[in-house]
């Protein structure tokens, strides 16, 4: 065993009553609570991040195929002629090979990459502006029709009450999926019927629904605006063919793969007269918003680190400063400086690994406090989550871990320079 460490676990684990210990108590207990901070505000960006996304992409898809040249509206955009072998040739996808360019100094590099899963499901839709009119309230809707294609997974886990919507085979069925905010507004109940006015062509025209259940995905932008009715509905309305639709919407198995899989969609598959793109292109503006949220991510973890790098570079000088006869005895018997320096880091890096595992505890007994009790409420009209959701990271943990060791480790190279200063003979000479 090297002297340098010998001496190091000495000096930790000794010395029970004396002032270093009160020192390294603070610095690890600064250490960390730091390091608490980082991981619960890790798991807390992140879950937040994850869970709004997947409500995105729960409600509209990870790629919209509509027609080219029509801007990013949802509503101003003709019908799009599909047909059966269409829609298998993108049902069908798996994994495909893809080139990413990637920027470098002196412009761009090309890589070959793959994707990591294809298309999970593909499903129609169809949209229509209108007023609905229950009693005496009025209130702009926009109507999203649905077929027998679509996928209910998403909209039956935030049911809150009655059914989804039936399609009859022969007619378009009347029924219609509205939103916990519209109902209340509206002073709507189930099975209670309203009217839904619209304007076509110059034309106003009229249509009963029946409320069939009602539902709250807490992303109250689109619960005030968006109600569901059969296709077949909008389609009467527009005076479309059975086979004409807003767009497409297209699940895939890995969200990361929505870049590629949208071009090899459009380059390879659509006729010239379509446009595959993802719902994040369409949408910027709140994915833009849930992008911002890596900056207070990344602002928490410096403040952190430099509270941590502070305790810590304070504690090691008191007790270098402490133990300065120690250090003037060790020169005089032929330590060198960077001995001494090593023997400090060493006890530092016990401070540090302290603090590290109580840190740790502490975060993620916190995280796991949060994800089973949820006691941390939010406002989900602000948030769009009722709660603060946890999502771990595994190498964003270790990252946090393997950081702040290194990290504070460096800094702490700075005060161990104070025993270059401490001269052996006066050192001794006052012992």
């Amino acid at each position: 065993m090297k002297f340098e460490f010998f001496l190091a676990q000495r000096i930790a684990l000794g010395g029970q009553h004396s002032f270093s210990r009160i020192i390294i108590r603070i610095a690890a207990v600064a250490v960390a609570i730091s390091v608490a901070v980082m991981i619960i505000s890790t798991a807390l960006i992140t879950g937040f991040k994850k869970e709004i996304s997947s409500k995105i992409f729960g409600f509209w898809g990870h790629i919209h195929v509509t027609q080219t040249g029509f801007g990013n509206s949802l509503l101003d955009t003709p019908p799009l002629d599909f047909s059966p072998e269409l829609l298998k040739s993108i049902d069908t996808i798996e994994r495909v090979r893809y080139i990413e360019e990637i920027p470098t100094q002196n412009g761009y590099s090309q890589r070959e990459g793959v994707t990591r899963g294809g298309v999970d499901h593909v499903q129609s839709y169809a949209l229509k502006a209108g007023i609905i009119q229950a009693k005496e309230d009025i209130e702009g809707i926009i109507l999203k029709g649905i077929g027998r294609d679509f996928n209910w997974k998403f909209f039956e886990s935030y049911l809150r009450e009655g059914d989804v919507i039936e399609f009859p085979d022969s007619l378009a069925g009347n029924d219609i999926l509205i939103s916990q905010q519209t109902a209340n507004r509206l002073k709507l109940e189930l099975d209670q019927s309203l009217i839904v006015h619209f304007i076509q062509q110059g034309e106003q025209l009229r249509r009963r629904f029946t409320v069939k259940g009602i539902y709250k995905t807490g992303l109250e932008e689109y619960d005030r605006q968006f109600a569901l009715v059969d296709i077949r509905q909008i389609q009467q309305l527009l005076g479309w063919r059975p086979t004409q639709v807003s767009g497409l919407e297209i699940f895939l198995d890995d969200v990361q793969d929505a870049r590629p899989l949208a071009d090899h969609i459009y380059f390879n598959i659509l006729p010239s007269e379509l446009y595959a793109e993802p719902i994040r292109q369409k949408l910027p503006e709140i994915f833009e918003w849930l992008d911002l949220q890596d900056i207070n991510e990344v602002v928490i973890l410096v403040l952190m680190v430099i509270v941590g790098v502070i305790n810590m570079i304070t504690a090691l000088m008191i007790l270098i400063l402490e133990r300065t006869n120690m250090i003037g005895t060790l020169k005089a018997l032929g330590a060198t400086n960077w001995n001494i320096q090593k023997m400090f880091l060493y006890h530092a890096a016990y401070i540090i690994l302290l603090g590290l595992i109580f840190g740790n505890l502490l975060g993620l007994g916190i995280c796991w406090l949060q994800d089973t009790f949820e006691f941390i409420r939010l406002s989900e009209e602000n948030y769009y989550l009722a709660t603060a959701p946890i999502a771990f990271n595994l190498w964003g943990f270790l990252m946090i871990n393997a950081g702040t060791l290194i990290v504070t480790l460096l800094f702490l190279l700075i005060p161990t320079f104070l025993v270059l200063s401490i001269s052996p003979v006066k050192a001794i000479r006052f012992k």
